[in-house]
C-alpha cells in the first residue's frame, strides 16, 4: 500500500529526526524541498537552471515551476512506495493546485503529520542546536550533546552554531511560518488529514505518537482493501 505523507512544523520541531525514522521503518522517499532545489541546481537540469535564474536575482521561485519540481521529484522510482514531503507546500496556493494535480493518482496524499512545539521550549531547542559542517549531523548541548565537545560523534567533524540560531530570528521565523502554513494547515484539516503531534515531548515519546497515526491509517486502510 502506498503511503504519501506531508510533514509540516516549525524549524526545530524535530521534522528531520522524525523524518529520518519514518523512511527508515516504512520504506518511503524523504523528499526535502530544500534538498530537492539544490540537487537540481547541482545537476544542471532544465528546472534547476530555470530556478537558479530566480534565485541569482534574489527572488522567491514561482509556485508554478515548485510545484513542477516537485511532481518530476515524486515520479522518480524511489517514490513507488510513496512520499514524505518536507517543507512543502509551504502555502495555500502550492497547496491547492498540488492537489488537484495529485488527486485521485497514487501520489495523493494520505496524511498530514504536523509537529506542535511550545514556543519556549523550541527556542530553547534551536539556541543550543549545533550541527556538523561535515555530514550534517545535529547535536543539542543540554539534551543531545557530542561525546567531546565542539566534535561529531558521527564523523569527527566540528560542530557549529548557525548564525540564525538565536531568539530574535527564530521569533521571526516562527511569525512567518505561521502567516504561511495556517492556511495550509486549515486546507487539509478540512479534509481530515491533518494529525497534530506533540513534539515538545522526548524523540521516543513524538517517534511512538507519529508511528500509531502511521499504523492506524495502515491498518484501516488494509481492511478496506481486503473487504
Amino acid at each position: 500500500m502506498k503511503l504519501n505523507i506531508l510533514i509540516m512544523g516549525p524549524a526545530g520541531a524535530g521534522k528531520g529526526t522524525m523524518s529520518e525514522l519514518i523512511e527508515k521503518k516504512y520504506n518511503i522517499a524523504h523528499i526535502s524541498t530544500g534538498d530537492m532545489f539544490r540537487n537540481e541546481i547541482k545537476n544542471n537540469t532544465q528546472l534547476g537552471q530555470r530556478a537558479s535564474e530566480y534565485i541569482k536575482q534574489g527572488l522567491l521561485v514561482p509556485d508554478e515551476l515548485t510545484i513542477e519540481m516537485v511532481l518530476n521529484r515524486l515520479s522518480q522510482p524511489d517514490c513507488d512506495n510513496g512520499y514524505l514531503l518536507d517543507g512543502f507546500p509551504r502555502s495555500l496556493i502550492q497547496a491547492n493546485v498540488f492537489d488537484t494535480k495529485v488527486i485521485e493518482t497514487p501520489k495523493d496524499v494520505n496524511l498530514v503529520i504536523n509537529l506542535t512545539v511550545d514556543k519556549e521550549a523550541l527556542i530553547d531547542r534551536i539556541v543550543n542546536r549545533r550541527i556538523c559542517r561535515k555530514c550534517g549531523a545535529v547535536y543539542n548541548i543540554n539534551t543531545l550533546p557530542p561525546k567531546q565537545e565542539g566534535i561529531c560523534d558521527e564523523c569527527g567533524g566540528e560542530l557549529y552554531q548557525r548564525a540564525d540560531d538565536n531568539r530574535e530570528s527564530l521569533e521571526r521565523r516562527m511569525q512567518s511560518y505561521e502567516v504561511e502554513t495556517t492556511p495550509v494547515l486549515t486546507h487539509y484539516k478540512r479534509l481530515n488529514l491533518v494529525h497534530d503531534i506533540n513534539a515538545s515531548q522526548t524523540i521516543e515519546k513524538v517517534w511512538a505518537d507519529v508511528e500509531k497515526v502511521i499504523d492506524e491509517y495502515l491498518a484501516q486502510n488494509t481492511q478496506k482493501e481486503e473487504m
